[in-house]
């Protein structure tokens, strides 16, 4: 790669913040699903948004460059296939994601330089509170937390169920299960299991209504409580999706603890995380694993990491099994 190539790949590192900028400011007002019905003016999509039409006009010509949208003619604009996953109405939409990441994670990022040299935690640094209490504090933030999580996250259900059957399981729980999407899936493709849904009360609160549309009510229990003061008993196979990565290994291992009195013997543990490669294989987990630094206070994890930590919590780690993705589904026996 030449010096000049170099450069402008590297200034691309540098300017990210823009993009992120720029799909934050579009998403936020609703551009795309302004434009879902056909190209628009920019006077009629200013009106609509209360914005500046000059200014709009130089927001879109931006993402335009990059794919995001397209200008048809002068100051019309239509919506591109990319600019389609920004409708609120898309099937794993990243609207929420777009708001997510330009609002609290742009700012929290923001205090990396910080982070490096201390043990804070950038989250609680800028809001003063934890994130999920900053979540259950303010319903809104929490309502675009849950959208953004099942737009990024809910592909990964059916890769899940690609490569996994749940062998020999007859109750299944979802502990950190969220708003229900990734166990509603399970449930409907393996009409013999029972689930149990486990979450803060004020999450299992917003998962009912899911769990009650899908027709689940009278396959799937819906328990409120705190993982680190206990799991309920009853399942034979304990699912955590996303749930490990947010904790140092301290509060993982009380999770983990936890989950272990829940089973019974032989009762199986799947952890479904991104594994971190060795060496300098590009991977996206490896800056994800920043974003949990600064605002849960978790961390991303290697293979031998996470058989570190299933030891420590009386499970031994029998296989890591890949799926399509980034995503793998770390399998532990009860001990």
């Amino acid at each position: 790669m030449s010096d000049s190539d170099l450069r402008a790949r590297l200034a691309g590192m540098i300017n990210g913040y823009c993009v992120t900028q720029a799909v934050y400011a579009a998403a936020t007002l609703g551009i795309a699903d302004l434009l879902k019905d056909g190209p628009r003016t920019i006077d009629d999509l200013a009106a609509a948004t209360g914005t500046r039409p000059d200014r709009l006009y130089r927001l879109l010509r931006a993402l335009a460059s990059v794919d995001l949208f397209a200008e048809t003619e002068q100051g019309m604009f239509t919506l591109t296939p990319m600019a389609e996953l920004l409708r609120s109405d898309a099937p794993f939409s990243a609207r929420s994601f777009a708001r997510m990441a330009g609002e609290e994670h742009y700012a929290t990022w923001g205090r990396l330089l910080e982070a490096l040299k201390s043990d804070e935690n950038a989250f609680e640094v800028l809001h003063g509170k934890p994130i999920f209490d900053f979540l259950a504090d303010n319903p809104e933030q929490g309502r675009i937390f849950d959208d953004a999580m099942t737009g990024i996250h809910g592909q990964e259900t059916a890769a899940i169920l690609d490569v996994y059957d749940f062998p020999d399981t007859q109750t299944l729980i979802d502990v950190g299960g969220g708003n229900g999407s990734k166990l509603t899936a399970i449930l409907q493709k393996h009409t013999q299991l029972q689930g149990i849904l486990y979450d803060l009360p004020h999450v299992v609160d917003r998962a009912r209504p899911n769990i009650e549309a899908a027709g689940l009510s009278d396959r799937c229990k819906l328990i409120g409580g705190d993982f680190f003061e206990s799991v309920p008993a009853g399942a034979d196979t304990c699912l955590m999706r996303h749930i490990i990565h947010d904790w140092d290994d301290e509060k993982s291992i009380t999770i983990l603890k936890n989950c272990h009195a829940a089973l019974p013997e032989g009762g199986r543990l799947l952890v479904v995380e991104t594994v971190i490669p060795p060496g300098n294989e590009p991977c996206g987990a490896k800056f994800l694993d920043l974003t949990m630094m600064l605002i849960p206070g978790g961390k991303e994890r290697t293979e031998e990491e996470y058989r570190t930590l299933y030891k420590a919590a009386g499970f031994e780690l029998t296989r890591v099994i890949p799926t399509a993705g980034e995503l793998s589904l770390v399998e532990g026996i009860r001990r």
